[in-house]
Order: C-alpha cells, then structure tokens, then sequence
C-alpha cells in the first residue's frame, strides 16, 4: 500500500480509538442498533470470565460466542488487558486492507474479462465499462465507504463481535474473487459457526471453482466445507473440556431458535413478541428459510456468471434478514457497493434509499428513549423505524441487481433502444 492509503487507514484508527477508550464506548456499546445478543462486549466478557472459573458458559443462555473465540478473547484479555480495544481496532483496519486488496483483484480480473468481450460490446457503452483508472478509485471508494461509514466505525467504538464477523466475512470475499479456495473455507467455516447464515456463501463458491459445471468439481467445494466444519465442531468440544456439545445450542441453536427477543433492528423480535406460542415454530422457519434458502436458487440462476454479484447480494439479504443483525453487518456490504460502480448510472432509488437510511437512524434512539424511557411511546413506534430502515436496505440490494441486468443488457444492445422510429426505455417488471 502506498503512504496516502496508509494515512487514511491512520486516520479511521485514530477514529476508533478516540471513541472505544472514552465514555462513548459505554453508550454505544449498550445501543440496541449495534450490540446484540450475539455481538455484546458484555457477553463476551460473561463468557471469558466463565471459562476463567472453569464454568461451562454454554449453561446458561448469556453466552453465544463459539469456544475457539472464547479462548482467544480469554488470551488476549490476559496478556493485552487494559490493550483490548486496540485488537478490536485493529481488527476493524485490517478488515478495510482485505477490503482494498481483494478490490483491486476484482477490478484487474475485469479489465482481463472485459478485454476478452470488448469486440462484442456495442459501441456507445465506453462509460458502462471498466477503465484502468478504476484499479485505483474502485479500491480507494471501497477502502472509504469502510473506513470512515458511521455505521463501521459505531460498531468498531461499541467492541461488538461482529468485527471477527466482517474481517472473516472479507477474507471469504478475498477467496472468491482471488479464487484462493482454501482461504474462503477457512473463513466461511469459522464464520458460519458463529452466525449461521454465511453458510449460504457456498453457492457463489460453487459458481467460482467449478468452471466446467461437473458434479466431481462442486465436490471440491461442499466435501471440504462439510470436513473442516466438522473439524471446528471437534476442536471446539475439546476446548469446552466437559464433553459436553451444548455449546452447539448456545450459538447456532440461539439463531435458529430465536430464544432472546431483545429489540434489534431486524424484523424478527416484534413479530415474535406478539406470536401466539402454538404458530411460533411454522414462523420461525419461514423468517429463517426467507434469511437463508428462499432467494438463493433463482439468484443463483440469474447471477450465475456474476457470483461476487451473487455474494454481495447474498451478504446484503443475510444482513437484513438474520435474527440479529446490527449496523455492523449494514456497513460491511454497503462498502462492496463501489465495486459495482459501473452500473451505478442505471440505480434509480439512490435519494429514496439515503432518506429511508438517514431518517430511520435518526428516528432509531429517538423512539427508544420514547419508549423505554419516557414511556410516552410503545413498541409500534420502535419497529416502524426498524421496518423502514429494512425497507431501504431491500430497495437498495433489489435496485442494485436491477442495475447491473440493465447494464449487461446496455452493454451489449447499445444504451440507446431504438423502437419504431422512437428511443425505447428499458423498464424491468
């Protein structure tokens, strides 16, 4: 990296720093928009300090981070102390390099693809494509919408989990665009066993590594995922020490059951709070089959030349509709949205999509306090915040996807459609 990528990697950790070791690490880390059940600085300190006593912290239902991570967290609180924040900084920095790195692979790999269908595109579509510029602007754009989004570094100051999350998240991206197979394993694996949903990565990963479309090769990539997972599974139970598997029910088995209603700014809580107990179980696999399975085979079908598309996709649906989401697993896919610039020009809902985010994030702590606090507001109030800030996260990724089928179509027919003597509009219904 060169010295001006550096400096702003200085100044989006001097950000963090300035707030995780002031008294806003205190408020931020006790918001309900970026601290969950799952990512909770406060659990995770439960769950050191538990297996410091030689307690099972899988006994109880505070604790829903995997062992591994538990005695990693359990070593760094030991030797680093009073340091802490400053791993979970710097975490969040190296999660930005992975970021800009694995943009640049993407942006070359492009320009090689492009070079190959040039002759084929039509020949008004010079700002649809990909220039040699973009191999430093893209990567540059990426590097900033992480570095310096509000929303990443809240989530960064609040020492929530879910920097492990998007470091392993942007490595897994890193494998798929630099076809490094063993790297996405690795880091799909971890990240799956913490949050449940990543696992759904696989169908991009099938697209990357299995060129030829043979069953021996998408083998390649589920029999070794199923192999290290069980692998993980085995290392965590000898890391409990008790032989007991309930560490399984503590993670994975606190998402799927949804057993924590904590307001969020998901979709799950409200309508579980007001569930009859006799439909919650039909429910909860339709909220978790829409979070995972219901949109993953036609997205796959349609985006199955575009896969990173696919990935990105997948990463931003996971992220408004898991059980637990936060404002750290908005900012991580917002920050791959630059890597698609060249189909910005046909996304239609951008100033419907910035209102939809900025005025429910404002309007987020402002209903809470009305609520929990004044007692002037109710929990209608809160959820009608949390529904229009998913609302403008799926007009986004729809209106994204929209944009780039617009793009590949323009790219090849011409920008200008021209229809019984008149210019055609290209609308998709």
């Amino acid at each position: 990296m060169d010295k001006h990528i550096i400096k702003w990697l200085i100044l989006g950790a001097a950000i963090r720093l300035y707030l995780c070791t002031s008294e806003w690490v205190h408020i931020l880390g006790n918001r309900v928009e970026i601290a969950t059940p799952l990512n909770s600085f406060k659990r995770v300190n439960e769950g050191v300090y538990l297996l410091k006593q030689g307690v099972n912290p899988y006994d109880g239902d505070m604790v829903h981070e995997i062992p591994v991570v538990l005695w990693f967290l359990t070593f760094a609180a030991e030797y680093l102390k009073h340091w802490l924040p400053f791993l979970y900084v710097l975490i969040d920095i190296c999660t930005a390099c992975v970021l800009y790195k694995a943009s640049k692979v993407f942006v070359r790999r492009k320009l090689t693809v492009q070079c190959a269908e040039l002759v084929h595109y039509a020949k008004d579509t010079e700002e649809l494509q990909y220039h040699q510029s973009d191999e430093s602007t893209i990567p540059f754009l990426v590097l900033m919408a992480y570095l310096f989004n509000p929303l990443s570094i809240f989530n960064s100051a609040g020492l929530t989990s879910t920097v492990f999350s998007n470091l392993l998240l942007s490595l897994a991206l890193y494998g798929l665009i630099d076809h490094h197979l063993l790297m996405f394993l690795f880091a799909a694996v971890i990240e799956s066993h913490r949050n449940l949903y990543p696992v759904i990565l696989l169908a991009p990963a099938v697209l990357v590594f299995n060129k030829n479309g043979k069953l021996k090769t998408i083998l390649h990539v589920i029999v070794p995922f199923i192999v290290l997972s069980f692998a993980l599974f085995r290392l965590n139970y000898s890391l409990m020490g008790d032989e007991s598997w309930n560490f399984i029910d503590g993670t994975l088995g606190f998402i799927f059951f949804y057993r924590d209603l904590q307001p969020n700014i998901g979709l799950f809580w409200y309508f579980f709070t007001e569930m009859f107990e006799h439909f919650r179980t039909m429910f909860l696999i339709t909220f978790q089959m829409n979070a995972t399975v219901l949109y993953l085979v036609p997205l796959s079908l349609k985006l199955r030349k575009e896969p990173i598309l696919l990935a990105t996709i997948l990463i931003g649906l996971m992220s408004i509709f898991r059980a637990y989401p936060c404002v750290g697993d908005v900012a991580f896919y917002l920050a791959l949205l630059p890597l698609w610039k060249r189909s910005w020009k046909f996304m239609v809902h951008n100033f419907i999509v910035f209102c939809f985010f900025v005025v429910s994030l404002c309007m987020l702590p402002a209903l809470w306090h009305l609520w929990i606090y004044s007692g002037s507001a109710n929990a209608n109030f809160y959820f009608g915040a949390t529904l229009a800030f998913s609302t403008g996260q799926i007009f986004l990724v729809t209106d994204l996807l929209f944009a780039y089928v617009k793009r590949e179509f323009c790219l090849f027919n011409g920008q200008k459609i021209i229809v019984q003597g008149k210019e055609a509009k290209i609308v998709l219904g």
